[in-house]
């Protein structure tokens, strides 16, 4: 959607850096211009009335002018300020991880309000929610499904045929998962693929009803920390393949979570 000379939209702060001497510039998500850099001209000064409303993971509404190398952030006025994801450092941490992947799935001034939407939903998950790392989860999927790369959980991703962990009175306990091929396999499949996890009957189960279900019917979960642990790797991995590149973030929660 074309800029006019002036402008209102709603945004999330995905990044903030300190830009010449007192401004800062500021990686925005909106819904109808995608994903922007703007200036916050003083916004580094004391006395600035910009600076509380364009804090980190806030959604704000900010009331813009076009600028010549980047548009300027003329008056800000904040809506949530998801204060807990500054408060405390595994949902901080979880937010900065979210952020990073929304930054990447996000296009420059392309108008995307289904990720605009979603970016904000995992925000106020990441704050309110008993297991956010859970809700990461929940999250990763969400982004990856609206940016056309939706693992397949179902079925075998290779041939389409059922996995023998859902056929009936079948022993299997395990499922290949591989990245490469985009979900799931069967074991025949999983002979020739580049890269296979193995995710276990609980795990497959939970990714599968990350999927499909809202967050609130699986909020009420107690999930054992190995399979947390299993299915982290599983989609960091899948992540990292589609993103071709390696999310920083997730390493220093484990730290955090030990």
């Amino acid at each position: 959607m074309p800029r006019p000379r002036t402008y209102a939209t709603a945004a999330l702060i995905l990044r903030r850096v300190d830009f010449g001497e007192a401004d800062r510039l500021v990686t925005i998500l909106t819904p109808g211009y995608g994903k922007l850099r703007v200036m916050a001209k003083s916004a580094r000064k004391m006395t600035s009335r910009k600076a509380g409303h364009i804090e980190l993971f806030a959604h704000t509404q900010l009331f813009m002018a076009r600028g010549r190398t980047f548009d300027l952030i003329t008056q800000a006025e904040l809506i949530d300020p998801h204060l807990q994801l500054r408060e405390d450092m595994l949902r901080g941490g979880l937010a900065h991880y979210v952020g990073e992947l929304v930054d990447q799935f996000a296009q420059e001034e392309h108008e995307d309000a289904a990720l605009f939407d979603a970016a904000c939903e995992a925000m106020r998950l990441l704050c309110s929610v008993r297991d956010p790392l859970l809700a990461a989860r929940y999250v990763e999927l969400r982004l990856l499904q609206l940016s056309g790369y939706r693992p397949q959980l179902q079925r075998c991703v290779v041939t389409g045929e059922v996995l023998e962990v859902d056929v009936l009175d079948s022993e299997v306990q395990t499922t290949p998962f591989s990245p490469t091929a985009g979900g799931v396999l069967t074991r025949p499949a999983a002979a020739y693929a580049r890269d296979v996890v193995m995710l276990s009957h609980s795990g497959l189960l939970l990714l599968r009803a990350l999927q499909t279900q809202p967050y609130a019917a699986l909020d009420e979960l107690s999930i054992p920390r190995d399979v947390h642990m299993e299915i982290e790797r599983a989609m960091q991995l899948y992540v990292s393949f589609v993103t071709e590149r390696r999310m920083r973030v997730p390493g220093v929660l484990k730290r955090v979570g030990e």
